[in-house]
């Protein structure tokens, strides 16, 4: 097999470059090479995990999206790569049920390959983190957090029937936007969950959520006034926020931080960071700081021909001379900027010579479905306004539609976002199953 144009990775980059790329120049140009069968935006995992998004209805096929947008889809994952060849290696894909191979190892050639394999968790060396504690690396992990969580509400629910004095303790390491998220959606999806048979559970009292943050306060690489705010807003959720905590060691059962307090924990969640992913250490490319693939200004991988990386597994100090921050917005702006430089090369024109600029909108944090907080940034260099609330809300849920919008288009966006909205209203307000 081959194809002129193989990109690695269906995530929010990755995929928004294959459907853009795909309508315009078709399959026989554009092939898209994931280890899943279905995507889901990665900033919407803390609703997975909370249960008030069902993965099973959130999901969209990649085949579907090839199919539409006109580009090939290759299911397996990448396993290795042969720069001098052109081509990579896809392993085996075998069923989850009995192990039987369902497709055997293959190998594509490629004209241009793109690396956007995304990010994993960095646990720092920190003992037991990665044994005991859960990372929102993927849906299989939000899953995972899910049904462990309604099984121990259940064995809370069922020792209060008996008179027993419990509780769930879930900690939190990491306040940056996916442990706050993460908090305030547990917290309002504990209170959906005792509406339906969880009678004698008093959400406060027995789900007791604590968020683990290293630096002087949470969501530290955004305004102070942003991060202001999420605290008030996560302590009148009833949610204990810890700065200035260094996490030392994990247990089965508790935290344990530098000044010896220890925290009980049921269910431990790791969000403190992230790494690039194994694989790109063992492909023989160039890496920087944390194993991300060096790219040049224009995203291609320094001193190998025809590969380029977008996304959190690339290390890019942009045009302007700053480094690019591991966000999706930076992942979609990449997206676009390659989308251009490769319609040009199709085309037989010149390289751009431009190089791709990063540019920073500001940022926007769910603190629950009702409300969010964030900064905007503004044309004027420096100028940032603070939003809150219901706009701040609307915002942040008009971020997962542009998404959608990129991948699927403006009208079947509107009908997805309507159908959604009718489902939510026939469904319970959390996964039960």
């Amino acid at each position: 097999m081959r194809s002129d144009i193989v990109i690695v990775g269906g995530g929010a980059g990755g995929l928004e470059l294959a459907c853009k790329l795909g309508r315009k120049l078709g399959p026989s140009k554009v092939t898209l090479v994931d280890s899943r069968l279905y995507h889901i935006w990665k900033p919407s995992l803390h609703e997975v995990a909370a249960g008030t998004l069902d993965i099973h209805q959130e999901g969209l096929s990649y085949a579907m999206l090839a199919h539409d947008n006109g580009f090939n889809f290759v299911l397996g994952p990448m396993t290795g790569l042969d720069a001098a060849g052109q081509a990579i290696e896809i392993g085996a894909v075998r069923a989850a049920s009995d192990n039987e191979e369902v497709l055997p190892v293959r190998r594509l050639g490629y004209g241009s390959l793109v690396m956007a394999i995304g990010s994993t968790s960095n646990y720092f060396g920190v003992p037991g983190a990665e044994e005991h504690s859960i990372s929102l690396n993927a849906t299989e992990d939000a899953e995972r957090f899910r049904l462990r969580m309604l099984r121990l509400m259940l064995a809370v629910e069922q020792q209060r029937e008996e008179g027993k004095e419990t509780g769930l303790d879930v900690v939190i390491i990491g306040g940056g936007a996916t442990g706050v998220e993460l908090a305030a959606e547990l917290r309002e999806a504990s209170g959906a969950y005792a509406r339906y048979g969880f009678a004698r559970m008093d959400v406060k009292r027995d789900v007791r959520i604590t968020i683990l943050e290293g630096a002087p306060r949470i969501l530290a690489p955004l305004p102070e006034r942003v991060s202001t705010a999420a605290h008030d807003l996560l302590g009148k959720r009833g949610i204990n926020v810890v700065a200035d905590c260094r996490v030392t060691a994990i247990e089965a059962d508790k935290v344990i931080d530098g000044k010896g307090n220890v925290y009980p924990a049921d269910l431990c969640v790791w969000a403190a960071g992230i790494r690039a992913p194994e694989l790109l250490a063992g492909l023989g490319l160039p890496t920087a700081r944390g194993g991300g693939l060096d790219v040049d200004a224009h995203l291609r991988v320094k001193g190998v021909p025809n590969i380029w990386a977008l996304g959190d597994c690339a290390v890019c100090i942009d045009g302007n001379g700053a480094p690019v921050p591991p966000r999706a917005q930076a992942a979609h702006q990449q997206a676009d900027y390659l989308v251009t430089a490769f319609l040009r090369m199709d085309k037989g024109q010149a390289p751009q010579d431009t190089p791709y600029e990063y540019r920073d909108y500001g940022s926007l944090v769910s603190v629950g479905q009702s409300t969010s907080v964030g900064s905007l940034m503004g044309s004027l260099r420096g100028a940032s306004w603070f939003v809150q609330g219901a706009l701040a809300r609307t915002m942040y849920a008009s971020l997962h539609l542009m998404h959608h919008r990129a991948v699927m288009g403006i009208t079947r966006t509107a009908l997805l976002a309507v159908a959604r909205f009718l489902i939510r209203r026939s469904t319970p307000l959390v996964k039960l199953h």
